[in-house]
This record gives structure tokens, sequence and C-alpha cells, in this order.
């Protein structure tokens, strides 16, 4: 299927890596336009790189996100040097691991900045070129909202807001012809991912076991497939489509895992 989104300008949050990467590599593959957001300039130029090695256009823009100003910065640069926005991937964040009971209001805080906050500065600032484009916003959530997880209130927090900030914006932004959707995410195997399976003394026995309660296939979800529902959810195939929570997780988070 042709998803119609050649020579789109999408902005990619936290593009660089991981799911954002993956989300980049199939919009390049449709011919669009991403714009990697992002703080760490080599990180940015390697993906960069590596992207337009078939041929295709990709920009960037650095910010540090949790900075209102940057954020503001970062869209302005996008319009000057290329001169539209069709949509927006706000996919950027981390799993901090800021507890109940042995963290504080401090860290919480920050939690919210890291993982919310630039959620709705970036469709803030982005939102004219939106409008005057009809365009889309996906928003990328973690599992986290709906199953809880322990020991990361400021996350899992984080993604309960971006879920209502879909459904919410998916109703002021409906005059605008402004779609507005959401792909939850559970287990993907990313950098950040392999990062904290390697914290376990046994990390590949961990892995197996958490392979294992996932109900399709019992493997993780790729950032190939993150990438394919949001390009389609960005693209005019989706064209009635808006306020949804897309689950793109092999069934972990409604499907009962002990299947």
């Amino acid at each position: 299927m042709n998803l119609e989104l050649e020579n789109k300008v999408i902005v990619v949050t936290g593009g660089s890596k991981g799911i954002g990467y993956g989300i980049c590599e199939v919009l390049c593959r449709e011919g669009a336009i991403p714009v990697i957001i992002g703080r760490t300039k080599e990180d940015i130029l390697k993906a960069q790189k590596k992207l337009q090695s078939n041929g295709s256009r990709v920009y960037y823009a650095i910010a540090e996100l949790t900075d209102p100003q940057q954020c503001k910065t970062a869209i302005e640069q996008v319009i000057k040097y290329v001169g539209r926005i069709d949509g927006l991937v706000n996919n950027a964040g981390v799993n901090d691991g800021v507890s109940l009971e042995k963290g504080n209001y401090e860290d919480f805080v920050r939690s919210i900045n890291r993982n919310l906050t630039h959620y709705y500065m970036m469709a803030h600032y982005a939102l004219p070129e939106l409008k005057k484009n009809k365009g889309a916003i996906v928003n990328i959530g973690s599992k986290t909202a709906e199953t809880g997880q322990g020991g990361t209130s400021g996350y899992a927090a984080a993604n309960g807001g971006r879920n209502a900030l879909t459904r919410e914006w998916a109703v002021e932004l409906l005059p605008y012809s402004v779609r507005v959707n959401a792909v939850i995410v559970a287990e993907c195997y990313t950098p950040l991912y392999q990062k904290w399976i390697k914290t376990f003394e046994e990390p590949e026995k961990k892995l197996a076991e958490i392979c294992k309660k996932i109900p399709l296939e019992n493997r993780m979800t790729t950032a190939t497939e993150i990438g394919n529902s949001v390009a389609f959810l960005l693209s005019s195939r989706s064209s009635h489509t808006t306020g949804q929570i897309v689950y793109v997780d092999g069934g972990y988070s409604h499907l009962d895992r002990a299947l």
C-alpha cells in the first residue's frame, strides 16, 4: 500500500536510536522526510548518515527537550531549513525508575519533564504548521500506563498523561482536521532495553522469561513494527482515525499472559 507520505516532513523526537530510529527508517522507506530532534549531536549525525545512505532526505535539530525554549527553537529551525511540518512523532523519553517509596519530589517532577512536558511543548510549537497542512500527531506511549510496572511512578504517570493528551488533542484539533493518535509499546528491544537487561545477574535468562510472557509468538516487538503503525497513522490512509490508542505489543497489555 502506498501511504502517500512522499516528501512529507515528519518531526521525530529521539529519532536517532531505538524506536525513534526504527520509525525514521520506515518513514524513509515511504519517501517521507524525517527530522530528528535530540540532544546528542554525535548520535544524530550517525543516524542521519545511515538513513541517507539509501538516498533519503533526513534533517535534524539539536535540542534538550526538557527546555521549552530549545523545543521552540528546534521547531523554528525545522520550518526555516525544511519549510514545513506535516507530522509530529513524540517519542523521546526514558524509564527512569522514580518510585513512590524511594523517590522524591524533585526526581518525580524531573521524570514528568523528561517524559511528558516536551510532548506538549513540541505539539504546541508545531501546531501552526500542522493546522496549515492538516497534519497528524502520533504520541509514543508505554504499557506502564495500563499495567503498572513497579518502581517507576514518574514514567507511569507521564505515560498516562500521554494517553490523556492524545484524546484531549484529538478533540481540540477536530476543527483543523489535525488527527492525533498514540502507539503503545510493551516490550521492544532497544539499546536502552538492552542496558536494563544487562543489570540482571543472568540477562539472557531474564530476557527469555520476558519473551515467554508476550502472547503473540513469544517474542519482542521490533522497532520496525512500531514504525509501520506510526507511518500508517501519519498517512492519509488513516484519514478518519483520531483519538485512538493503538497497542502494538504482541497482545501483552490485553491478552492473558498465561497463554
